[in-house]
């Protein structure tokens, strides 16, 4: 691409992300979004039920006032009775998946997968366990595993042409197109976390005729952002963001903005976008984490708490607490906030479970709560051995830097340079590091 075209794609993506800043700030996207039917009816519903930030929250049990909890307990019930009722099992796990993401809390994950006890080892096993195995399997990083269910659900659900007819490929189990959908977009986002680019974008390719040009442009924008497109990929999904059907899709649609807008170095775009997301969806854990990240990083510590406050039970989000107080200086290289001995703690439990999904995060806090560099840094080697994403790269970088081990961030700088992403503190990371000849 010439300089001059992509000048010209530039500034063509930020008229249409400024018009959607326009429309968040006048609210219009938001009232558009209540006319029509969330498609995750958790974050539907919290949209309901945001409080100021800044106002103290009491306390209470979740199965007081969560429809999804008492649902839940209904379904473990109906179970109890019929354990191979097939729709209940796929309902309860739907649940108990979203509970995860919700509250970043992996042992729902646990209850989900003992909701779907008599199919989970099953490798013929219906088509909507096979999927939300799938998604479990990612949620706890084991990408490989998640693929074979994937790849054979997308196998199963292909279409081929005879004589110019669409007919589907001969296949012992039907796979309604939803399912379909479904496993090819999780299947580009697992494809991502393995920076097999290409393949992933070949998965969104296919969901054309089984999925709304809004998901089409949100399956493709993260990869194309990672493979220097982030221009490219802004324009194309700020052009359909009011496709969006729901609430849901409103904000996965801005948060993936916002990712785009930071790795362009446009810092008040992504803040802009990211707190319109925590407006509209107060549960979405991860935006608010994404938010607390972008203020660590513009050294606002002071404005993180109140995000985290009412949220402690998220892991990521005390976690973001934790670094916040450590930035203020009420972490001295020791474990000595109460925000800190809570987080050490849960990454103890979670160590004693067996569960290696928060490796990003330990590294992150061996590295600015602990101020323990060599902890930080085999941390950030284990996880980047499982994930290679922009953040994944981030704290081998920062990392093997505080440890004055430039070697050990070679994995990471080789990614760096393969990607072509523009991220801009990616690259002075690189550049600190002296490891990258492209770095400017």
């Amino acid at each position: 691409m010439s300089i001059r075209s992509e000048g010209s794609q530039r500034r063509a993506a930020a008229v249409l992300i400024g018009a959607t800043f326009a429309s968040i700030a006048a609210g219009t996207t938001w009232e558009r979004a209540r006319r029509r039917e969330a498609t995750i009816t958790s974050l539907a519903r919290a949209a309901g039920e945001r409080a100021d930030d800044d106002a103290v929250v009491a306390r209470v049990p979740p199965r007081a006032t969560d429809p999804a909890a008492r649902d839940a307990d209904r379904l473990r019930a109906q179970i109890r009775e019929a354990p191979r009722d097939l729709g209940a099992a796929v309902r309860l796990a739907r649940i108990d998946v979203q509970a995860a993401r919700d509250r970043a809390d992996p042992r729902f994950l646990g209850r989900a997968q003992a909701a779907l006890g008599p199919w989970w080892s099953q490798g013929d096993a219906p088509p909507e366990v096979s999927l939300l195995r799938a998604t479990i399997r990612q949620a706890r990083h084991e990408f490989d595993a998640a693929l074979v269910d994937l790849d054979r659900l997308v196998r199963a659900g292909e279409w081929s042409r005879d004589g110019g007819e669409r007919t589907p490929v001969p296949s012992p189990t039907a796979i309604p197109a939803h399912v379909l959908a479904q496993a090819l977009l999780t299947r580009a986002v697992v494809l991502g976390v393995k920076a097999r680019y290409a393949e992933g974008l070949t998965s969104c390719a296919r969901l054309d005729g089984l999925a709304s040009p809004f998901v089409r442009a949100a399956c493709r924008a993260p990869l194309l952002g990672l493979t220097g497109r982030a221009a490219a990929a802004a324009t194309e999904l700020a052009g359909v963001l009011d496709q969006a059907t729901g609430p849901a899709e409103t904000a996965w649609g801005r948060v993936l903005l916002a990712e785009l807008a930071r790795s362009d170095g446009d810092e008040r775009g992504a803040e802009a976008l990211l707190r319109s997301v925590v407006a509209l969806a107060p549960a979405d854990g991860g935006a608010r984490a994404a938010l607390c990240d972008l203020l660590l990083d513009a050294g606002r510590a002071d404005e993180v708490p109140p995000l985290v406050r009412g949220h402690e039970d998220d892991d990521a989000l005390l976690l973001r607490l934790a670094l916040a107080e450590a930035a203020r200086g009420n972490g001295r290289g020791a474990v000595s906030s109460a925000a800190a001995a809570t987080v050490a703690a849960r990454f103890a439990a979670s160590r004693e479970r067996g569960d290696t999904v928060h490796r990003r995060e330990e590294s992150r806090f061996a590295l600015h709560v602990e101020r323990d560099p060599a902890r930080a840094l085999r941390l950030a080697i284990a996880n980047w051995d499982v994930q290679r994403e922009p953040a994944d790269a981030r704290v081998l970088l920062e990392a093997a830097l505080a440890a004055k081990a430039p070697a050990s961030a070679r994995p990471a700088l080789d990614w760096l340079e393969t990607t072509r992403t523009t991220e801009p503190r990616l690259r002075a990371l690189a550049v600190a590091l002296g490891g990258t000849r492209g770095a400017s």
